[in-house]
């Protein structure tokens, strides 16, 4: 539990600290990842974020040993509070009443997956067939790479109203989940018994691989997605696919098994559909901004 929460300051510092950096940087762009790559390393703003973030990981790696994927999901969104208050104070960031709602929404819905879980009923897996990890994951790949193309084409129109960043939370949500799916994996192989055995046997396995798709693609689409959108909307739709798809593919993978009380089991599911829902109905744009009065000329007798 202390590693979730610390792992929650971490990752939310991580990204306001990006965020800010980013801000004050020329437009960034996924079609030059290499300028890009440029502009972020010379900033020690972002590489303080950037360090934050890697401790999340490897906080997150802990947590992975010892709770269950359902529970950790659970508790890592809580962090979405922390980032709100974060972007309001160091960003200056202003959320409709609408996103905040459904941010609350966000929160009531994970508080019911936490609710729904029991230390004694629930076993914390340590392995997952590797054929069905790769048939979960690839496919979630090619979709959020598609996805984000897809909502920088649609940007790139003039006459489009500005988007809040649905699309591209979505698209980064779904390789952070693959992300997460592989942390978990590789958090089984963390043994301080033959740790030469256990590393080959990672270096066997696609953790690392998919370790380092995500990696390398994450870092150039959250960036430039990071610039061009607020973060208080962005990362907790990031947040919310990612910790869905973790809870839910993730423990069908590793075979964590679903709650056998009713109470539990609806809790569950009812707060994973709930969550679903307020995603699809969050707003696809910000409002264009009011248009200046023009000055009235006085009549002159």
């Amino acid at each position: 539990m202390a590693a979730a929460l610390l792992a929650n300051v971490l990752y939310s510092t991580g990204f306001v600290l990006e965020k800010r950096a980013l801000t004050a940087m020329p437009s960034v762009s996924v079609r030059s990842p290499a300028r890009l790559l440029r502009q972020v390393i010379s900033s020690p703003l972002w590489i303080g974020g950037s360090l934050a973030l890697a401790a999340g990981f490897g906080a997150q790696l802990a947590v992975y040993r010892t709770l269950p994927i359902a529970a950790a999901q659970g508790i890592f969104v809580s962090g979405l509070v922390l980032l709100l208050l974060l972007s309001s104070v160091l960003l200056g960031e202003q959320t409709s009443g609408r996103e905040r709602y459904a941010v609350g929404a966000i929160l009531l819905a994970l508080l019911m997956v936490v609710l729904s879980l029991s230390e004694e009923a629930d076993t914390v897996s340590r392995s997952a067939p590797v054929p069905l990890v790769l048939t979960v994951c690839l496919p979630s790949l090619a979709a959020g790479v598609l996805l984000y193309g897809s909502a920088e084409r649609r940007a790139r129109h003039r006459h489009r109203l500005p988007t809040t960043g649905v699309e591209y939370g979505v698209a980064v949500g779904l390789l952070y989940g693959v992300s997460s799916l592989a942390i978990k994996g590789v958090s089984s192989y963390l043994t301080t018994d033959e740790l030469g055995s256990a590393l080959l046997d990672l270096l066997r396995s696609p953790y690392p691989y998919l370790l380092l798709f995500t990696g390398a693609f994450g870092l150039v689409m959250s960036q430039a997605a990071l610039q061009r959108c607020r973060a208080s909307l962005i990362v907790p739709v990031c947040t919310t696919v990612t910790a869905l798809f973790t809870a839910v593919l993730g423990t069908l993978a590793f075979g964590e098994p679903l709650p056998e009380e009713p109470l539990r089991l609806a809790l569950r599911i009812a707060g994973t559909a709930l969550a679903v829902s307020v995603l699809l109905a969050m707003p696809k744009h910000d409002a264009p901004p009011p248009q200046p009065t023009p000055p009235t000329k006085e009549l002159t007798s």
